[in-house]
């Protein structure tokens, strides 16, 4: 029951060393129990100590390779072709509750080789990740099922499903594992699988690089003098309204362009990308552009100067259909008042 790590791909001496079986040499990790029974997990759980927490899983510096690490096990292979991306969020059940992270993604369903369904064991497919992924300080944090509460809350939010590999369904036999690095670049294994085929997921978290730069202050003015509009990108926390550092720096910018010309008054209007539900997004985007008034306010700025309004994902300045499209979507206007 053979699992190999993924090494650089057409590199002879790396394939030397991806041709050789992992050892499990390390003792077993302790896993980390559900917060409710194996066989169904439900979400709103009473908090206990076995709480998923990664500041309490031990960090693993083995050496793994290249993303996505792991390859397939004696007999099996990718259904169609893996679907990789740098950066994308996918949901894991963390506490029963489908989480999102984001970082670098890798996901795909798994067959036999032979395409003969007889040559299929799910036992198989599970056994050789378990070993695998344990055998290098991987953790199991979850094992169980979502309820139909739960999909039905988050399912929308993610847009994914239904492409090749997608885990979260109602009825889905899922386990996931955590390898912690130290780095930061925590990976995040999830299986799922029938009598048929698996599926596999992998992240390895990573947050997303922002390469819109700040819009400074002298500008700012420029743009409501000129133009009756700014366009801001302020980062907030991954499908929350709570302000990153950086998108507070961005906002002191906003400050002193309004301290600058005390008669100048903006109406602020957040909008977000279109994943997920439409309400989802009509309260986050007005959730935002209240908390820019809120910080201008702590930084001297007079309320009635101010008026916060979100339109969800309407009105979309670039192509939602790639990740930097969806960036650029997200964002904050000032509009002259």
């Amino acid at each position: 029951m053979a699992l190999f790590f993924l090494w650089s791909c057409g590199n002879k001496e790396n394939k030397k060393t991806a041709d050789k079986p992992v050892e499990n040499t390390e003792p077993a990790v302790t896993e980390v129990p559900n917060t409710t029974n194996e066989e169904e997990t439900t979400s709103g759980t009473e908090e206990n100590s076995n709480k998923f927490d990664i500041a309490k899983i031990p960090v693993s510096d083995a050496d793994l390779g290249d993303f996505p690490f792991f390859s397939f096990p004696e007999g099996l292979k990718a259904t169609n072709r893996p679907i990789q991306r740098k950066y994308d969020v996918l949901y894991f059940p963390v506490d029963g509750i489908m989480t999102p992270l984001e970082g670098k993604v890798w996901k795909t369903y798994v067959s036999a080789e032979s395409g003969n369904y007889d040559d299929w064991s799910l036992a198989y497919f599970f056994k050789s990740y378990d070993d695998a992924i344990t055998s290098v300080g991987g953790v199991k944090i979850f094992d169980g099922k979502i309820t139909n509460e739960e999909y039905e809350r988050y399912h929308d939010d993610a847009q994914y499903l239904g492409e090749d590999g997608s885990i979260g369904y109602v009825g889905q036999r899922i386990k996931v594992y955590v390898i912690r690095r130290s780095d930061g670049g925590d990976i995040y294994i999830q299986l799922a699988g029938d009598t048929a085929s698996g599926n596999l997921n992998i992240l390895q978290k990573e947050a997303f690089k922002q390469t819109i730069s700040i819009l400074k202050s002298d500008k700012i003015r420029k743009e409501l003098e000129e133009k009756g509009k700014a366009v801001l990108y302020i980062n907030f926390d991954l499908d929350k309204a709570t302000l990153k550092p950086d998108g507070k720096e961005a906002i002191a910018e906003i400050a002193k362009a309004l301290k600058a010309n005390e008669d100048l008054k903006v109406g602020i209007h957040g909008y977000t990308d279109n994943s997920g539900r439409n309400t989802h997004n009509q309260k986050l985007s007005e959730d935002r552009a209240q908390s820019v008034l809120t910080e201008l306010v702590a930084l001297g700025i007079d309320k009635t100067r101010l008026s916060a309004k979100g339109f969800g994902s309407e009105n979309p300045v670039a192509d939602n259909g790639t990740e930097e499209g969806k960036a650029r979507n997200r964002r904050v206007e000032l509009i002259k008042q």
